[in-house]
């Protein structure tokens, strides 16, 4: 069985690829995204932000937010960051090569696994959808705050649900006589049926939940009576709950998805 990085960060590493390392990988990515989102909840929605405009210097088009995580990615890229398969850049075509040695990954995925990449579709998601969510409307002018902080919850959202390619891999690995044929078949509804496990799913929701009622709770409201009804949180954990139920879990399972129709090529 192949080997990846599976450092205590959660980075690919030594261990050997398997559910169990995957499953630790994620449940540490949860804290990640659920602090994301508690930091960008600090401001509010900043649209000019996130609005296409022209630079002041040239034709070109673009938003603060954009040009800043394009920059942003350049400068990751140069000292191999996007050389971890589990980083996936938001503007590939950007992307120069690493001006540093880096670290020689094991090969734990498919060839094609590069090919698998859904950014534009979480980029879309992420602005048009769950941003107004968790944010107060508003504008308080403060756009390069507010695009590093969008910045850093659209990096957490994508390593997370570009994992799915681990986890296909792994199932495809343990089971390689049921996931076969769906894929010589290229039907991707006998794939997401394989793929799905609604106990584990539900699981996941019920824990990304108590831990934004944990990480994100507002401690001035405490009382000595400890009144539940009198805490307040500062991303509303349903809403995290639903975040993972409407969209992470089957932006998810649409890469693993992705990912094992290319597996045989």
């Amino acid at each position: 069985m192949a080997r990846v990085v599976e450092s205590d960060s959660g980075s690919v590493g030594s261990n050997v690829l398997s559910l169990d390392s995957i499953r630790e990988s994620l449940i540490r990515q949860e804290d990640t995204i659920v602090f994301s989102l508690i930091e960008r909840a600090k401001f509010p929605l900043n649209s000019p932000a996130f609005e296409e405009y022209r630079y002041l210097d040239s034709g070109n088009s673009s938003s603060l937010t954009e040009f800043f995580v394009r920059e942003i990615e350049t400068i990751q890229a140069k000292v191999g960051r996007y050389d971890n398969p589990e980083e996936n850049p938001f503007f590939l075509e950007n992307i120069p090569h690493s001006v540093f040695p880096t670290h020689k990954y094991p090969p734990a995925l498919h060839p094609k696994a590069l090919s698998v990449n859904i950014n534009k579709r979480i980029w879309d998601v992420y602005f048009k959808e769950l941003l107004p969510l968790f944010v107060k409307p508003g504008d308080d002018g403060n756009y390069p705050s507010t695009a590093a902080s969008d910045l850093a919850c659209l990096q957490a959202l994508s390593k997370r649900i570009h994992y799915g390619k681990f986890v296909a891999e792994v199932k495809f690995r343990d089971a390689p006589q049921d996931y076969e044929p769906a894929i010589r078949a290229q039907d991707t509804e006998a794939l997401m049926k394989l793929l799905t496990f609604e106990k584990v799913e539900e699981m996941v929701k019920k824990r990304v939940q108590k831990k934004a009622e944990t990480f994100g709770q507002e401690v001035k409201c405490i009382t000595d009576s400890g009144d539940e009804s009198e805490k307040k949180y500062k991303v509303d954990p349903l809403l995290v709950s639903r975040i993972y139920r409407e969209w992470l879990i089957p932006l998810t399972k649409l890469v693993e998805v992705e990912y094992l129709l290319r597996r045989l090529d």
